[in-house]
């Protein structure tokens, strides 16, 4: 066995024994150029991380369907604790793309992307509208809407919200440029993303 598995064996080790115990999770993209572990340099163990198309989170809907993002949230919080939740989007994301597309035709007879991402369609049609932003500035602007629209949704969760009110979960958003690997992070008062000093 080679690579990073041999260099990181005895954290693996103990990782077993003892268990993870992440204190921050982080809900990202599953588009293969924005690894949360990668961005951040975290080793194994660090990060609880839930990747899905266009790192979004639904609000709350407790209605006996399946619900895998709804599932980790309520790991991450109620089972391990975290103390820590990121919502990181990502520059030049697909899935927002096609949000932003009104002729996107559907990959599949089901449609599971097309109807994901419907939580972000409100927004996406306004933004379609704007005509004085060119076709990257209004991406970027979705990929930044839709993390905090996910933030919103992430508070209709009563056991988020209310761990959040009593100061046991910071809530944070970030966007990562993949062009440059620039990090920006987004204030919580403001709502304005400033780009993360290396």
């Amino acid at each position: 066995m080679t690579g990073r598995y041999v260099d990181e064996r005895d954290r693996y080790r103990h990782l077993a024994e003892q268990g993870q115990k992440p204190q921050t999770m982080v809900v990202a993209c599953c588009d293969s150029r924005a690894a949360p572990e990668t961005i951040f340099d975290c080793g194994p163990g660090e990060l609880f991380v839930l990747r899905n198309v266009a790192n979004m989170v639904p609000p709350y809907e407790p209605d006996g369907q399946y619900h895998s993002t709804s599932a980790a949230l309520e790991f991450a919080v109620q089972s391990l604790k975290v103390e820590d939740i990121i919502i990181m989007g990502h520059g030049r994301c697909g899935g927002i793309r096609a949000a932003l597309d009104p002729n996107a035709e559907p990959l599949a007879p089901g449609d599971f992307i097309g109807k994901w991402m419907n939580l972000v369609r409100p927004a996406a049609e306004q933004i379609q509208n704007a005509s004085v932003l060119t076709d990257t500035e209004r991406q970027t602007a979705m990929e930044r809407i839709s993390i905090r629209n996910s933030i919103e949704n992430l508070r209709t969760f009563p056991y988020v919200r209310a761990l959040e009110e009593e100061g046991k979960l910071k809530i944070h958003g970030a966007w990562f440029d993949i062009s440059n690997g620039e990090l920006w992070i987004m204030d919580p008062e403001s709502l304005d993303f400033r780009r993360l000093d290396p």
